[in-house]
């Protein structure tokens, strides 16, 4: 079983930049597609990138492509997300997940219903 925890979040001026941590507990942590999603105020969650169990492909959304980049450290059990030239439309509460149901996968995962488990979020503020 893995938990989730992230980290990194606050408030940000536009054109700045954060870095979101998530700490994986558990053994299996390395087997997992790892993913990030956000989901802003009265709107629906939605995908924005992803990172295969070896670290060596990753998947953006659109909107963050150039702007964004995740990687992994999996001795350390962790999966980061980098993300500069912040826009105000980038504020949300950020989430990550592992898609457990198929270990090792070589497939990427651009759907919420797609993982299985989620960490509590934090929450990413850029002001105008």
């Amino acid at each position: 079983q893995v938990q989730l925890v992230e980290s990194g979040g606050g408030l940000v001026q536009a054109g700045g930049s954060l870095r979101l941590s998530c700490a994986a507990s558990g053994r299996t942590f390395s087997r997992y597609t790892m993913g990030w999603f956000r989901q802003a105020p009265g709107k629906e969650r939605e995908f924005v990138g992803s990172i295969s169990w070896r670290g060596d492909y990753t998947y953006y959304a659109d909107s963050v492509k150039g702007r964004f980049t995740t990687s992994r450290d999996n001795a350390k059990n962790t999966v980061n997300l980098q993300m500069n030239s912040l826009k105000p439309e980038d504020t949300a509460v950020y989430y990550c997940a592992a898609h457990t149901i198929t270990p090792y996968s070589v497939n990427y995962y651009t759907r919420d219903y797609e993982y299985d488990t989620w960490g509590q979020g934090t929450q990413v503020t850029v002001s105008s």
